[in-house]
């Protein structure tokens, strides 16, 4: 017996299918991802459409409704395609190899998009790069400011918001610093489960405690994350702009 989340998957496959021949005729294929895919789907997820022709003036991405679902379509040719994953690959955070790589293909061209995917697999199981000085200590620095900021009484929403500054650095400092792949959003979270799930545990109470106003688990967790990497960073952080950062005139014009 089919169950309601095969169902749904049936239908956004259909409507992914539909899509690339209304949408994109001259695509050679697309792959389709999401979290409908993966089954875990809610009733406002959408589509993931990443769509390959042979070749795009410039690599787009575009969001709109069609057969009964929101899709976002990431449009691209070969070329393209590498650019924005190299990039994905370099700030650690695999989004275009995750959607190749999980994704179910469609279109005319399956034997190429399998080649994709099989390099897609391949590239995500090689790990993200090893963390660069700049990343390391950019990442410490903005941790400690924000752990600095949340020492000091201040009203509620202002605790909770810095609090909810930290989640992305510190959840970022977590996986790169241990080799393991990041994500934002609601992806950090699981992430960090798949991770350690004691470590996620601890990472979710201190959140909540400091949304209700205890900040002192949350700024422990993250000194420990600190320490391995070289501890707190203020003094000596500095960044030079590049040489073109500047404009003639005043502000006004």
């Amino acid at each position: 017996m089919c169950s309601k989340s095969d169902d749904r998957v049936a239908e956004a496959l259909a409507a992914a299918e539909a899509v690339l021949a209304e949408r994109f005729p001259k695509a050679s294929f697309a792959i389709v991802a999401g979290s409908i895919l993966r089954g875990e789907g809610t009733a406002s997820s959408d589509i993931d459409l990443v769509v390959l022709h042979e070749t795009v003036p410039a690599a787009w991405r575009e969001s709109f409704h069609s057969h009964g679902f929101p899709v976002e379509a990431f449009v691209h040719d070969a070329e393209t395609l590498n650019w924005f994953a190299d990039q994905d690959v370099a700030g650690g955070r695999p989004v275009l190899l995750d959607m190749l790589a999980g994704g179910v293909a469609v279109g005319r061209g399956l034997a190429r998009a399998e080649a994709l995917q099989d390099g897609a697999r391949r590239r995500l199981g090689m790990g993200p790069p090893p963390l660069t000085s700049e990343q390391r200590d950019a990442l410490r620095y903005q941790i400690t400011d924000l752990i600095d900021d949340l020492r000091d009484p201040r009203p509620a929403a202002e605790t909770r918001t810095i609090a909810a500054e930290l989640v992305t650095p510190l959840a970022d400092l977590m996986l790169r610093g241990r080799g393991h792949w990041s994500g934002r959003g609601k992806w950090l979270p699981r992430l960090v489960s798949h991770l350690d799930e004691g470590l996620a545990e601890r990472f979710d109470a201190a959140f909540r405690q400091a949304g209700e106003g205890q900040v002192a688990e949350l700024i422990r967790l993250a000194e420990e994350e600190l320490q391995p990497h070289g501890g707190p960073l203020f003094d000596g952080d500095r960044r030079v702009a590049p040489p073109s950062a500047r404009r003639a005139g005043d502000l006004s014009g």
